[in-house]
């Protein structure tokens, strides 16, 4: 059966997240490579944290990245076959694009952790904030924001389920949509505690700098199929997947959109490949057709292993 492997983002990431796939040498390799990279013991952070620690947008990205890569070397290791297709949540588009073999890992770290601090420094602090609306649909969120806005920036910027989106923007012009969310039904509005507005117009100088650098790294066609954030296309052009890269920073996720063009290409398995059963749930409620789950812990890695065909 078809099968698309989807990759965590931030949010998913916990302190010892990775002890439940158990001792597997090529996990380890790939957090030493990372650390490499880095000129830092990433393993160790996982494993000891603190949560705050994790918690640091520059630390939470290259963390995951190597997280959701460590986690498809074990699925190729033990030999589970080849996606048809990849796809990411926001950060995990890059995990993507490694297994995919259009990144190389040993520039991907650095590379996210640019993309971390670039967008963590394009908002001062305090100023931005996002917020999370249940129970309004996508017009509904883009009216009240319209409506919040006055003059300051304030989008949807996680379209993750039905009646599950995500805002971001100026942090007035965000209360004053919980507001507005509230007074027109939502379930609940409620700002999240994060670090910056990520994936609204306040991005646009963090893709900036994000262009800067990926100029300077080389991308190749991808050997898998990637179904980007931006476009919900899949792109095979080097230079079409680092302008896509670089519009994802200041652009909504279009993950509703993204499982359903998923389906829509006769994939009939989605798993999500790293730690965390975030995306796995979200599946399920924007197409139940859609068999898998979550490749979390070791148990997880044999049995979708076996329901692929491995």
């Amino acid at each position: 059966m078809a099968f698309a492997f989807v990759f965590p983002g931030q949010g998913s990431q916990s302190v010892g997240m990775m002890a439940a796939y158990g001792d597997t040498p090529v996990i380890r390799a790939c957090f030493d490579e990372a650390s490499a990279a880095l000129g830092e013991d990433l393993w160790q952070m996982v494993c000891e944290g603190p949560a705050e620690r994790l918690a640091l947008t520059v630390n939470t990205q290259p963390l995951m990245l190597t997280a959701g890569v460590a986690v498809y070397r074990a699925w190729c290791e033990a030999g589970g076959p080849l996606p048809e297709l990849v796809a990411g949540h926001s950060l995990g588009e890059y995990s993507a694009l490694v297994a995919a073999g259009a990144l190389a890992f040993a520039d991907a770290v650095p590379l996210v952790r640019l993309r971390a601090a670039a967008m963590q420094e394009a908002v001062p602090q305090g100023e931005g904030a996002m917020a999370a609306l249940l129970g309004l649909e996508a017009d509904q969120v883009r009216e009240v924001c319209a409506e919040a806005a006055q003059g300051e920036v304030v989008e949807a910027a996680n379209l993750n389920a039905p009646g599950q989106i995500v805002i971001a923007g100026k942090a007035d012009a965000v209360a004053r949509a919980i507001e507005l969310a509230r007074s027109r039904g939502a379930k609940r509005a409620v700002q999240l505690p994060v670090s910056a507005p990520f994936h609204c117009a306040l991005m646009r100088p963090a893709a900036e700098r994000l262009e800067q650098r990926l100029q300077e790294i080389t991308l190749n066609r991808p050997e898998i199929p990637v179904l980007n954030n931006v476009d919900v296309r899949c792109e095979e052009d080097p230079e079409r997947i680092r302008d896509a890269l670089v519009r994802q920073a200041y652009s909504p996720v279009r993950w509703i959109e993204t499982v359903q063009a998923i389906a829509a290409k006769g994939i009939s398995q989605v798993y999500e490949c790293g730690p965390g059963k975030v995306l796995a749930g979200m599946t399920r409620r924007i197409d139940k057709s859609l068999q898998g789950g979550a490749i979390a812990d070791a148990e997880g890695l044999s049995q979708a292993i076996a329901a692929a065909g491995g």
